[in-house]
């Protein structure tokens, strides 16, 4: 199969540094009201990278939850592969790449551990069945068999069928203090546009433009 020849071209626009405004977060909240607006696919989908103890890069997908000037929300197993990499080291990168409207947002920063009180807040808003499915799966470690995973949640799904599903104790999620936000939005005849928010000593945003 010959993949040298697969390629589109980038024409819904540009962006200019006058169109950025000083915080990151502004941006950034605009274009994801445009991912949703424009029926992106899963727009808060994003990939999150860690790094385990041998420096081996590792990958997967997990949804944005909340975020705000303090970072970028998400939650997930404690005992998961993720968690237990950024307990030896916190830093973390994520990606969002909303191809559908030619534009990704890649974020470096560090990983703190929610507060049990915000842990609650979310876990207690999930539908009963993402509760039960928390408690079913022990992420990240081997199974036997598909079989396996829904006969545990099924036997769950008795246990907790006439009361509320505690909060496991091995579940929480992490709010991600960015250091650096860039903004790519692509452009005709692979002229990319790129802007680089980096945190400066004084917690302020410096910005300044990368080339393709």
């Amino acid at each position: 199969m010959d993949l040298s020849d697969i390629r589109r071209e980038y024409t819904r626009g540009g962006l200019r540094r006058n169109d950025l405004p000083d915080s990151p977060l502004q941006l950034f909240e605009h274009w994801l009201k445009q991912a949703i607006e424009t029926k992106v696919p899963d727009p808060t989908a994003m990939t999150i990278a860690t790094v385990d103890e041998n420096g081996q890069p590792f990958q997967r997908i997990v949804l944005l939850k909340d975020y705000s000037d303090d970072g970028f929300v998400f939650y997930t197993n404690l005992g998961s592969r993720k968690a237990l990499h950024l307990k030896n080291n916190s830093q973390i990168s994520l990606h969002f790449p909303w191809h559908f409207i030619e534009r990704q947002v890649h974020i470096t920063g560090d990983a703190e551990p929610l507060t049990k009180k915000e842990v609650f807040k979310y876990f207690t808003s999930r539908p009963k069945e993402s509760q039960i499915a928390a408690w079913a799966s022990k992420q990240s470690e081997r199974l036997t068999a598909r079989s396996a995973l829904e006969g545990k949640f099924m036997e769950l799904k008795q246990q907790f069928a006439k009361g509320e599903v505690p909060v496991p104790t091995f579940w929480g999620g992490y709010r991600v203090k960015p250091k650096s936000i860039e903004f790519w939005q692509g452009g005709e005849h692979r002229l990319h546009d790129r802007f680089l928010y980096q945190r400066n000593d004084d917690d302020q945003w410096g910005v300044e433009r990368l080339a393709p």
